[in-house]
């Protein structure tokens, strides 16, 4: 039993985390021309508009929940004054309206790739590979945010999810803490592993093509193509 318990809490992490980087570093190696989110504007942009910027805040949202919940250790949001109540509040509110708002966003683009024709035909099976576990894994946050830490109970999940993964970032992992947590923590840990696994090898990629070269610029000059067209 404790054999098991090290493989899928320690063993599949580390795993994981190794797959992300190799499959990062052989996808810009050898796909540079793949490394794209293969847009489908120009197929629909209304649908596209509404889903995307309702995902992408939501899951930026989401993001910003995770590192203040379990990268941040709680005897120092209790230092700086966040102590346990405000903390709960904090993290129903937000994290529940985060949750919601991913959510809506990638309903909205699921719903999107199956109404419209030619865009289901540019769909491919990593595709609905990755809809699917985004789809469960902000399911499943939802449910421990809003029942499981909120109408269900509180259940403390910084004494134990959080310390099992700091640890394993520190070498010294505590799998069992882990094995102990509600199911709903274990699927939703679990699949975000096999998530971050895949994601070399997905769309997501496009998250690290951030275009720096602008950042230092106050505008940016673009052509018109209607001086062109007149020229």
């Amino acid at each position: 039993m404790r054999s098991a318990t090290t493989y899928v809490w320690v063993v599949i992490p580390y795993v994981a985390i190794a797959v992300f980087v190799a499959g990062h570093a052989w996808r810009y190696r050898y796909d540079k021309f793949g490394w794209t989110t293969r847009s489908t504007q120009l197929l629909e942009s209304r649908w596209l508009a509404w889903g995307s910027n309702l995902f992408h805040f939501g899951a930026l949202a989401a993001i910003a929940g995770h590192v203040l919940g379990i990268l941040i250790p709680a005897r120092f949001m209790s230092y700086v004054g966040l102590g346990e109540d405000r903390y709960h509040l904090l993290s129903a509110g937000a994290g529940a309206a985060a949750g919601l708002t991913c959510a809506a966003g990638l309903v909205i683009l699921v719903i999107r790739r199956h109404r419209f024709r030619r865009l289901h035909a540019t769909t491919s099976v990593m595709d609905l590979a990755v809809y699917t576990m985004l789809l469960v894994i902000i399911g499943l946050g939802l449910y421990e945010t809003l029942w499981a830490n909120g109408l269900g109970g509180r259940y403390d999940y910084r004494s134990s999810v959080a310390v099992w993964f700091r640890g394993l970032f520190s070498l010294d992992p505590h799998p069992e803490l882990m094995a102990a947590a509600p199911i709903a923590y274990q699927l939703h840990a679990a699949l975000a592993w096999v998530l971050i696994a895949l994601w070399p090898f997905s769309r997501l990629v496009h998250a690290w093509s951030i275009p720096f070269q602008y950042l230092g610029r106050p505008y940016v000059l673009y052509r018109s193509r209607y001086l062109a067209a007149r020229r």
